[in-house]
């Protein structure tokens, strides 16, 4: 259904089917819990990494570099095939994409929960990584093509404050399952959601898909795929050496960069490009990118060591440490739906600034940490971080979306969450890096009481030295303050690293993204009368 416009006699965009916009909130719902459990499921893994290290028949046995594998396998493909996804969606239908990715999630779910051995669980781990990148493209697309432009700003917030529900909830809910089940009930919790996602898309979620996608771009397809996977397994192998300098790193990176450089150049001059790059050229869409990379380029180096200090120089365990990230996602869920009010009175700009200077400040509050810093001091600033979230993810997001034609949202989500991807996994990488440089100097002097052969992997981690600690008996005592010590000094200087990234997208922001939402695609006047009198 669609109107024209007397005045200028061009089409104006179609509004909702009338069955479409009833249900809206119900799709919405479905939407969140696609994708709760997509990103939920991530953070349940890394409570339960110290079981699956464990000999059978209480684990697999896993080494760490198998254990690093487990997490990184679902996250190399993840990236690497968002943004083919979300083209997949614009062509094919959002709707069939979504299906196919909760399906293919719930079946790795299924052999990941009753893995026989590490490799089995690595694939498995994989193949979730599949179905999560069809997942989580969709859900914002069928989003944007189930909401009028005047509420897709309230919806995107409640959208970004699932995500960060689902972010504070996994710890809690792994510590909950590790507690009564085994380790693959991690997994297998899973499979009820998926199923009741299953039958709800089929009933309630209508298909959309770019009515004019165009010839298929199989080498843009193919160069995008290659160079995000290349770039991210760079990253997460500088990330495990702690060594971005290594020749087999900085070849891996820099092969990436080039290829994804050829993606560009080869998009630029297509006459059927799988993405125009000159949506790039817009501020409201270039802005808003490269503050989601560096948003969670700060906020994931901070979740990383953020696990370490409440475990293992505080002692919490992997329970109490998830409850007191609840702030964090309780804040979320109050201001993200509500952030489009401040929005409209201030302004994208200003807000996302503040919202980003406010996590810059959160994050520079680890810097004043020490092993005997109040929980409530804790919880505030968690909260904090949350209240800024809150402010910056649903104005970029909107930002975006709305800067891209309604049929092309498939290609608009995955571009925003392979920005965040790549930001999230740099984030890990280098302020881990700092992490373990820092925290190995200063434990170096310490270690002349361990056994030579095992100071080097001592020095590691906070982790290693207290368990080389525990193996040496009363001798190993006395590294223990030594350890809380080198690990806070470590902490402080990343806290300090992250906060700068932070307040470099602050910077970024103030400068380049529009204070306004963008015009293109608004509505046009002869719609309104239809959409005031449908409410």
């Amino acid at each position: 259904m669609s109107t024209t416009s007397a005045a200028s006699g061009v089409p104006a965009a179609p509004r909702m089917p009338e069955a479409v916009h009833r249900r809206r909130w119900a799709i919405l719902a479905v939407l969140m819990l696609s994708l709760l459990i997509v990103v939920l499921d991530n953070s349940i893994l890394n409570v339960a990494v110290k079981t699956i290290a464990s000999p059978a028949p209480t684990g697999l046995g896993a080494t760490q570099s198998e254990l690093e594998w487990a997490i990184n396998a679902y996250t190399l493909v993840f990236a690497g095939l968002l943004f083919t996804s979300g083209l997949l969606g614009d062509r094919l239908g959002r709707k069939k994409v979504l299906l196919f990715g909760i399906t293919v999630f719930g079946l790795g779910s299924v052999l990941a929960a009753f893995s026989g051995s590490s490799g089995q669980l690595i694939a498995f781990r994989a193949l979730m990584g599949l179905g999560g990148a069809f997942v989580m493209p969709a859900t914002l697309a069928v989003l944007m093509n189930v909401f009028e432009r005047e509420e897709q700003p309230k919806a995107i917030g409640i959208w970004t404050g699932g995500v960060g529900l689902a972010i504070a909830i996994g710890p809690i809910t792994g510590g909950v399952l590790l507690q009564h089940f085994w380790w693959g009930s991690v997994f297998l919790v899973n499979v009820p959601v998926v199923l009741i996602a299953l039958i709800a898309m089929i009933v309630l979620v209508p298909d959309s898909r770019d009515p004019a996608p165009g010839r298929l771009d199989p080498v843009g397809v193919l160069l995008s795929v290659v160079g995000l996977v290349l770039l991210v397994y760079g990253i997460i192998h500088g990330g495990q050496l702690a060594d971005f300098t290594d020749t087999s790193v900085l070849a891996t990176i820099l092969a990436g960069i080039a290829v994804l450089a050829g993606f560009v150049v080869y998009e630029k001059r297509s006459d059927h490009p799988a993405i125009d790059i000159g949506f790039f050229t817009k501020p409201a869409f270039s802005a808003a990118v490269v503050a989601i990379a560096l948003t969670f380029f700060a906020l994931m180096g901070v979740t990383f060591f953020s696990v370490f200090y409440l475990q293992s120089v505080r002692g919490y365990s992997a329970l109490q440490a998830g409850l007191l990230i609840l702030p964090l996602a309780v804040a979320q869920m109050i201001f993200a739906p509500r952030a489009r009010l401040v929005v409209e009175r201030f302004g994208a700009r200003a807000v996302c600034t503040a919202g980003l200077v406010l996590v810059a400040i959160g994050l520079a509050a680890f810097a004043l940490y020490d092993a005997n810093t109040p929980i409530w001091a804790m919880a505030v600033v968690f909260f904090l971080q949350g209240a800024g979230m809150a402010h910056i993810m649903p104005p970029v997001t909107v930002s975006i979306m709305q800067s891209l034609p309604r049929e092309k949202a498939g290609s608009g989500s995955a571009v925003n969450n392979t920005f965040r991807q790549v930001g999230g996994a740099l984030g890990v990488a280098v302020l881990g890096s700092v992490l373990s440089t820092v925290y190995r100097g200063d434990i170096e002097g310490h270690l002349g009481a361990v056994p030579a052969g095992a100071r080097k992997a001592a020095g590691e981690s906070i982790e290693a030295t207290l368990g080389i600690a525990e193996k040496m008996g009363p001798a190993g005592k006395a590294l223990i303050g030594p350890a809380d010590d080198a690990f806070l000094h470590a902490m402080h200087v990343t806290a300090l690293a992250s906060s700068g990234v932070a307040l470099l997208g602050a910077v970024v922001v103030l400068l380049f993204l529009p204070a306004k939402p963008p015009a293109a695609g608004a509505p046009r006047a002869e719609d309104r009368p239809a959409e005031a009198a449908r409410r």
